[in-house]
């Protein structure tokens, strides 16, 4: 399986810049919760250094992790779409640093370009595709009689 898609890539110079613009230096220490499952969805973050964890909570056992994300790639997909609900958790497993943005300030400029609104939209999208088959994948492995079928 390829990497995450990474959000800024593919975009063209000025709608990095406007995107990295709104963006705010944050910084979690190992074990730091950036978010719930099933909580508002307010903002999402770029990590810069450090891994983040997805997890999905499985009721009776521990969350299982869905996959691991570094240097570049998007934590949080959920604030780009109504009701605005996280889908999975995340947590720091390392000491992270992140740029962090405000999904609702990033939604309007979303609206006030439609270009970079159809940018972002495009690579969201991409993310929140291979999210969807690396939680399968990982969920056939976890609990399927026969896992996934597919290399590890």
């Amino acid at each position: 399986m390829t990497s995450t898609p990474n959000l800024a890539t593919g975009f063209t110079t000025g709608h990095r810049e406007r995107l990295m613009r709104v963006a705010r230096d944050v910084s979690f220490d190992a074990g730091t919760r950036l978010f719930e499952e099933g909580r508002h969805a307010d903002r999402f973050w770029i990590v810069r250094t450090g891994t983040v964890v997805l997890d999905l909570h499985v009721p009776g056992r521990r969350a299982a992790v869905i996959e691991s994300l570094g240097h570049g790639e998007l934590v949080g997909w959920s604030w780009h779409f109504p009701p605005y609900v996280w889908q999975l958790g995340a947590e720091a497993v390392s000491p992270v640093r992140a740029y962090e943005f405000d999904a609702e300030a990033v939604r309007a400029m979303c609206v006030r370009d439609p270009g970079f609104g159809r940018a972002v939209a495009d690579r969201v999208g991409r993310v929140v595709a291979h999210r969807l088959h690396a939680s399968r994948v990982r969920l056939l492995d976890l609990y399927a009689p026969y896992g996934s079928g597919g290399a590890p």
